[in-house]
């Protein structure tokens, strides 16, 4: 199966814009509260914006190599289309989690689900490969 990969790449730097429009929303976060850099707490609403950076960034270090070793051992456009939907779950993650910590829920699922089956997925075949074809 030969394949490009170039929907996989799409994908994942738009995942990565997606991560810096977070990261936007702390400075915006923190001129709206008055409170400046390195401070990390004070302001309930600042709080809620570093979470959901570091939040996110946690789930990259999974949802990245997930989603690339199932673009290549499955399918890029599956691959692809499972990280449209990551992205989405992020985006409902921030702005829930930003108007209210509780209203978080539904985008940390969506997001879990995506990054789940890429991660088995990819899984899944790299091990049916090594059995199939030997190490």
């Amino acid at each position: 199966m030969n394949q490009s990969h170039a929907l996989a790449a799409i994908v994942t730097l738009v995942s990565l814009l997606v991560y810096v429009w977070m990261i936007l929303r702390i400075g915006g976060a923190r001129r709206r509260t008055g409170i400046d850099a390195p401070a990390m707490t004070g302001h309930p609403e600042l709080e809620r914006h570093l979470r959901i950076q570091a939040n996110t960034v946690e789930w990259l270090v999974i949802y990245l190599p997930s989603l690339w070793l199932f673009a290549l051992y499955w399918n890029d456009r599956v691959a692809a289309a499972l990280g449209v939907v990551w992205m989405i779950g992020r985006i409902v993650y921030a702005l829930g989690y930003a108007a209210d910590p509780k209203r978080r829920e539904l985008g940390f699922i969506i997001q879990a689900l995506a990054t789940g089956v890429l991660l088995f997925g990819a899984l899944g075949r790299a091990v049916y490969v090594l059995m199939v074809i030997g190490g």
